[in-house]
C-alpha cells in the first residue's frame, strides 16, 4: 500500500529538481566557500597553478622561487630558481613537472615535482630580454611561451629543443592558453588582439578584437574550443569563436576597466579577476549572470586564476596571499 505514495513522492522531487536545474541554471555566492592562504614574509604570489598531488604552485617573483602550498596542512615548499630569477607564469604538465617562465633568467624552467630539480632553458641567444609572462601545454606534451617585448615560442620537453619567433605588431604577448584539439592561442595586451600559432611554421595569425582598444591580457580555452580574454581596457570578458570568428562580449558588472584574469571551469562557467571592485567575479555565459566573491581584505591584485574541478585558485599579490574559492 506504501508502493504507489513513495513513487508519487519521488516522482514529485524529481520533477522539482528539474524544475530548480531550469529556473536556477547557477550555483549563488552563497553556496561557495572562499579560504585564504597567508605566505611567507616578502612573498609576491603571480601565478598559480595546481599541483598533480593536490597542492598549489604558484611564482614568488620578488623572490625568484616556486612555491607550493598544500592547503590541508598549511606547508609550504620554497624552491629557488636560480641566479637572478624572477618567474611570472606556471602551468602543470600531465607528469606533475611544474613549467615557469623566468623573466629573470630569460629562461624556461622546469621544476621536477617529486625531487624539485630545477632544469633551466635559456631562450636563444637573439631573444634576450623577452619578459617572460605565461607557458601553455599543448595536447602533444610542448611547452609553449610568451614575452611580453614581443616573443612567443615553445620548448620540447623531451629533446630540451627551444625555438621563438618574433611577434606581429612586437610587443604585447601575455596569457596564453592551448585548446583541448591542440590550437595554442596568446593575448598582446599592448599589440591590442589574440594571435593563433601555426606548430607546423610557428607564424602566428591576429585576430582583432571586437573593437579597438579593449587590451586582452589573459585567455583560456572553453571545452569547445572557444576562446575567452579578460579585457584590460576596457573592463570587459570576451569570447571568440574560431568557427564562426566572431566575437561576444560581457561587461563586468561594476568595473570599466580592470579586468585582469580569465579561467573557464570544468562546466564551462568563466572566471575572472575584477582589480577595481577588489573581486573574482564568476560569469554564466548561457544566462548572463555575474556572482561576485569580493576579498577581506583591499588591494588583492589577483592576477592570475587557475582550478581544478570543484575549485578555483588565484594569487593575491597585493596581500601575500592565495586565495581559493571552492563551489
Amino acid at each position: 500500500m506504501d508502493t504507489p505514495k513513495t513513487g508519487s513522492r519521488g516522482m514529485m522531487l524529481r520533477t522539482l529538481a528539474l524544475l530548480a536545474a531550469v529556473l536556477l541554471p547557477w550555483v549563488p555566492a552563497s553556496a561557495a566557500d572562499v579560504a585564504y592562504y597567508d605566505l611567507p614574509a616578502g612573498a609576491f604570489p603571480h601565478d598559480v597553478a595546481p599541483a598533480a598531488d593536490g597542492g598549489v604552485w604558484y611564482t614568488d617573483q620578488h623572490q625568484g622561487r616556486l612555491g607550493k602550498l598544500d592547503p590541508k596542512s598549511g606547508k609550504i615548499e620554497q624552491i629557488a630558481l636560480g641566479p637572478g630569477s624572477a618567474p611570472h607564469g606556471i602551468v602543470t604538465a600531465s607528469d606533475g613537472a611544474a613549467w615557469v617562465t623566468d623573466g629573470g633568467q630569460n629562461a624556461i624552467v622546469r621544476v621536477d615535482p617529486t625531487d624539485h630539480a630545477v632544469r633551466v632553458f635559456p631562450l636563444p641567444k637573439e631573444f634576450p630580454d623577452a619578459n617572460l609572462n605565461t607557458p601553455a601545454i599543448d595536447a602533444h606534451g610542448t611547452v609553449w611561451f610568451t614575452g611580453q617585448s614581443g616573443v612567443y615560442g615553445r620548448v620540447d620537453p623531451a629533446s630540451g629543443k627551444i625555438e621563438a619567433w618574433r611577434a606581429p605588431k612586437g610587443a604585447g604577448p601575455y596569457g596564453m592558453t592551448a585548446t583541448p584539439s591542440g590550437e595554442v592561442w596568446y593575448a598582446s595586451l599592448a599589440g591590442d588582439y589574440l594571435g593563433k600559432i601555426d606548430a607546423a611554421t610557428g607564424q602566428a595569425s591576429i585576430i582583432e578584437p571586437p573593437r579597438p582598444g579593449v587590451g586582452p591580457r589573459r585567455v583560456w580555452s572553453d571545452s569547445k574550443g572557444n576562446v575567452w580574454a579578460s579585457f584590460w581596457n576596457s573592463g570587459e570578458i570576451g569570447r571568440y569563436d574560431p568557427a564562426a570568428k566572431s566575437w561576444k562580449t560581457f561587461s563586468l558588472p561594476k568595473s570599466k576597466a580592470g579586468c585582469y584574469a580569465i579561467y573557464v571551469d570544468e562546466t564551462d562557467k568563466v572566471w575572472a579577476s575584477d582589480w577595481p571592485a577588489n573581486a573574482i567575479v564568476r560569469l554564466d555565459p548561457a544566462t548572463g549572470r555575474f556572482d561576485s566573491f569580493a576579498s577581506d581584505k583591499t588591494a588583492a591584485n589577483v592576477r592570475q586564476l587557475a582550478g581544478r574541478p570543484g575549485e578555483v585558485w588565484g594569487g593575491q599579490s597585493g596581500t601575500r596571499r592565495l586565495v581559493a574559492v571552492r563551489y
